[in-house]
């Protein structure tokens, strides 16, 4: 079965994040990210190079753990943890827009993770990703 184009975004966000971020793999960075990227994080340098650069730059210990992932036409949001690379692990909502089946353009919205326990509500900031047997990723 062909996967669809949306379906095929979201494969291309998740393996990007993780392979970037955690071992600093750059192989899906460069085959899917546009030359013309456009960055919107106030904090990365706004072009493809500047992005690489940022995470080349970022701990070792640095690792991206996907959460829910939703897609609709040319844009995929993910909410993710970025962890290992401060005290306190990020949470984030990135959006990416493609163009020509690549990474043209992001937008993200980050926060600190509180603990469960920390909360008023009592319940947890993030949930990851099931693994395909149905744990916990």
């Amino acid at each position: 079965m062909q996967q669809t184009e949306t379906e095929r975004n979201k494969a291309v966000v998740l393996e990007f994040l993780t392979t970037a971020f955690s071992s600093k793999d750059f192989a899906s960075l460069d085959r899917h990210v546009h030359p013309d990227y456009v960055q919107h994080n106030p904090f990365i340098p706004p072009t493809k190079a500047g992005l690489r650069g940022f995470i080349a730059a970022m701990p070792d210990t640095t690792r991206y753990e996907p959460g829910a992932i939703i897609a609709e036409g040319d844009l995929v949001m993910v909410h993710g943890r970025y962890s290992g690379g401060s005290d306190t692990p990020l949470l984030g909502v990135d959006i990416f827009r493609f163009e020509d089946g690549l990474v043209v353009e992001h937008w993200d919205v980050l926060q600190d993770e509180v603990a469960a326990e920390d909360t008023v509500a009592g319940n947890p900031m993030f949930t990851p990703q099931a693994s395909p047997a149905g744990r916990q990723a």
